[in-house]
């Protein structure tokens, strides 16, 4: 998809961060925007940054964890805009803990929102898109769908899911000559609330001797990249239809560690997190 223009997009979590500013690019380059999040405060301030910026802005509260919703959500795009050319799931949530001390609870709250929203939006969208005569699909995973980390194994979980989701999503495609292609996005620490917005459980504070609050702070603390070039370069990547897309020079950094030295980084990070906890 190398031109946007007029082109119809639909972003999930599109209420602040990565989202917000893939609205904003996506408006910028002649898109017209379908945009969805849990949180309709977020949402508004979202719609009230396009006002006179973009060709048309629909919005709507969706929960992606909620398959029927999606689907509504998704039939409604096509109402209002006539066609879907592009979906880009990005909605996302975070959580921490040892293995443990989560639930299994906490673990279907994060892959049902991280994986199954991916799965749902990708698969209420690809009919619309390969209806429209050329589509694509890009799901959002996470530097951490490159690379596993303590006290993070359910945002790991839904991370590489996505990743495996998202490449296989990618093979299809191509195996069946579609008109639609797929692209997987894997951010580094991008300047986001995500961090603040994640659950943490009372084992981090126990693992790392760190309260919630302290370890949320200092996390943010490696968010060097600004959403707005997170944007610039995933809208950059659809239109070169890359299968991968790094963002920031932290996944570049990680991702050359993993294929470097496949097991030992895990021992490497293990003892950088247990340094800063003074144990």
């Amino acid at each position: 998809m190398k031109h946007l223009d007029d082109k119809v997009a639909a972003v999930t979590g599109a209420g602040s961060g990565i989202g917000r500013a893939l609205a904003l690019h996506l408006a910028d380059r002649g898109c017209r925007l379908a945009l969805s999040d849990v949180d309709a405060a977020g949402l508004a301030e979202t719609e009230r940054l396009l006002a006179g910026r973009a060709r048309a802005v629909t919005t709507a509260t969706v929960d992606v964890a909620d398959e029927a919703a999606v689907l509504a959500w998704a039939d409604q795009v096509v109402a209002d805009h006539g066609r879907a050319n592009l979906v880009i799931n990005n909605a996302g949530v975070a959580l921490s803990g040892t293995v443990a001390a989560l639930s299994t609870d906490d673990y279907r709250w994060i892959m049902g929102v991280n994986f199954w929203g991916v799965v749902h939006g990708t698969k209420a969208f690809l009919p619309h898109l390969e209806a429209s005569g050329e589509g694509h699909v890009v799901n959002i995973s996470s530097v951490f769908g490159l690379t596993a980390q303590p006290l993070m194994s359910g945002y790991n979980a839904s991370k590489y899911a996505v990743r495996g989701f998202t490449e296989s999503l990618r093979q299809d495609l191509e195996l069946t000559r579609s008109c639609v292609s797929a692209t997987c996005v894997h951010p580094g620490g991008i300047k986001t609330n995500i961090a603040r917005a994640a659950r943490v459980d009372a084992s981090v504070a126990d693992a790392t001797g760190k309260s919630a609050e302290v370890s949320s702070r200092e996390f943010e603390k490696s968010f060097i990249t600004s959403p707005a070039k997170a944007a610039e370069v995933i809208v950059g990547a659809v239109q070169k239809n890359k299968r991968r897309v790094l963002v920031g020079p932290d996944a570049r950094v990680f991702d050359a560690m993993v294929r470097v030295a496949p097991t030992g980084y895990q021992r490497l990070i293990t003892g950088v997190v247990r340094s800063r906890g003074g144990k």
